[in-house]
């Protein structure tokens, strides 16, 4: 049992390497590399989100990677690339998506979130320093001057 074990760690320790497997692309020069690398960086995955298509293992963006190869060895540049992933994917896939009207929201939406949080906060702390700052009654007053007097 253990010898078997012990086949079974050995094989998957072995076999780790071939997980990590890496796409390799041959270009035929250096400003194709250059491109490919810069636009796999720019391209977001649209599964991750959070990840540029370079970083990501998803499926899509292993096709989307492939893609840009391919486009790059048709001898498309980079405009006419990034115009196709837009037009297939739309302005999402760009990390940073041109300003026009439908990605306004996207532009401007961060700053009109903090612009109302302060405005919440600054309410906030008015309604509650407002709250504390009203006048003593009467009656307050009178027990209040009793206490710091010492009468009891």
């Amino acid at each position: 049992m253990y010898r078997f074990a012990a086949v079974l760690l050995i094989s998957l320790l072995l076999a780790a390497p071939a997980w990590a497997l890496k796409e390799v692309m041959d270009f035929q020069s250096v400003e194709e590399e250059e491109l490919y690398h810069k636009l796999t960086e720019e391209l977001r995955c649209l599964v991750c989100q959070n990840q540029n298509i370079a970083d990501s293992n998803a499926e899509l963006a292993q096709d989307l990677r492939k893609r840009t190869y391919k486009l790059i060895k048709q001898g498309q540049n980079e405009q006419q690339i990034v115009d196709f992933m837009i037009q297939r994917y739309g302005d999402f896939v760009l990390y940073r998506p041109a300003l026009k009207s439908n990605t306004l929201l996207l532009w401007l939406g961060p700053f009109a979130l903090l612009i109302f949080a302060v405005f919440f906060l600054l309410r906030l702390i008015r309604r509650r320093n407002s709250s504390h700052s009203e006048a003593l009654t009467k009656e307050q007053r009178q027990r209040a001057e009793k206490l710091l007097s010492g009468d009891d």
